[in-house]
């Protein structure tokens, strides 16, 4: 039975990378793979070349772990053409194929990796004509001088942040307020910012306070 690994990748924290795993088991299963590992990367980059799981899992194709690598679509392993086809020449180096279940492809054949070299280009093209037109439309706020950024959620964020402290969990305070996982870390990150900042304020203050009672 051939043996292939899953590479799993999720941009941000409050996505589910279990999705795109229960999708390639299933895959597997059809094909008659044997799962030999899963590799996950949670709330990073497709253009970050370094990555724990990604790294993990081409260490473990030197050492002939398995002979599949298995993904629910190309751009999970890169957003640049560059490094897709980077990671592409590594595998068939070793003679490991690649399966993108999404784009129904793999390169155990030269037609196959044709096809993932075009697909690869046409994502990053893609990509650079999505960021050129956010560039345009935020200078075209900027010229008519509206406010920029997102609009701030219309929360009560000290009752968020009581209700996070207390011990709700990150799933139940974001159903309760209606915002995602994401953004009550990072509400949780700023107020423990802010009160280390003002602690941080006030330690002159009573210092010289100290002093003065001495005196």
């Amino acid at each position: 039975m051939p043996r292939a690994a899953i590479y799993a990748r999720v941009s941000t924290a409050d996505q589910h990378v279990a999705t795109q795993l229960y999708q390639l088991r299933e895959l597997a299963a059809r094909r008659g793979f044997e799962v030999v590992h899963e590799y996950t990367d949670v709330d990073v980059s497709g253009s970050k070349a370094r990555r724990k799981g990604l790294d993990a899992m081409l260490a473990d194709t030197h050492r002939r772990k398995f002979s599949i690598v298995l993904v629910a679509a190309f751009d999970r392993v890169a957003r640049s053409v560059k490094h897709f086809l980077t990671v592409m020449d590594e595998l068939n180096d070793l003679g490991i194929e690649f399966i993108s279940a999404r784009d129904n492809i793999d390169t155990s054949g030269a037609m196959g990796r044709m096809f993932v070299t075009i697909l690869g280009c046409i994502a990053e093209l893609e990509r650079s004509l999505i960021v050129e037109r956010i560039k345009a439309g935020m200078h075209r706020r900027r010229l008519e001088g509206l406010p920029m950024g997102r609009a701030p959620l219309a929360i009560d964020h000290q009752s968020l942040i009581r209700d996070r402290i207390s011990g709700m969990s990150l799933t139940q305070v974001s159903k309760k307020y209606g915002v995602s996982r994401a953004s009550v870390v990072r509400f949780a990150r700023e107020a423990m910012k802010d009160k280390s900042a003002q602690i941080a304020g006030l330690q002159p203050a009573m210092a010289q306070a100290q002093v003065e009672c001495v005196a």
